[in-house]
């Protein structure tokens, strides 16, 4: 059984030229910042889904690896954090399966004591 962080966000107004070029700039920094080339990252969906007013949406699969779950875990939630951030006005939402992920300024997306460890 996998475990998968799933993140989405919509909003009436569709993406400006401004904000999709932000959207492309963090996902190709989180991309050459991502410490597994074995393990899934930060994956934007082609087509955002049938919502209406969807913007974006993507998951990544988490690792079994106890050691890596956490380190990928952060980097994904501190991406999304960051698209976010560039696209103001959405609604998001941001869950690992059935559990969604707290937002808290001004550390962004994450669990009690994630980035403590």
């Amino acid at each position: 059984m996998s475990v998968s962080v799933y993140y989405s966000a919509r909003r009436p107004a569709p993406l400006t030229p401004a904000e999709a070029a932000a959207v492309e700039r963090v996902t190709a920094a989180h991309l050459a910042a991502f410490p597994y080339d074995d393990e899934e990252s930060l994956y934007l969906y082609g087509d955002p889904g049938p919502e209406p007013d969807a913007l974006l949406a993507g998951s990544t699969k988490l690792p079994r690896d106890p050691d890596r779950l956490l380190p990928v875990l952060v980097h994904v939630l501190d991406a999304v954090t960051e698209l976010r951030r560039a696209l103001p006005g959405a609604e998001w939402h941001v869950h690992v399966d059935d559990q969604d992920v707290p937002w808290e300024e001004p550390e962004g997306y994450g669990f009690p004591g994630m980035r403590e460890l």
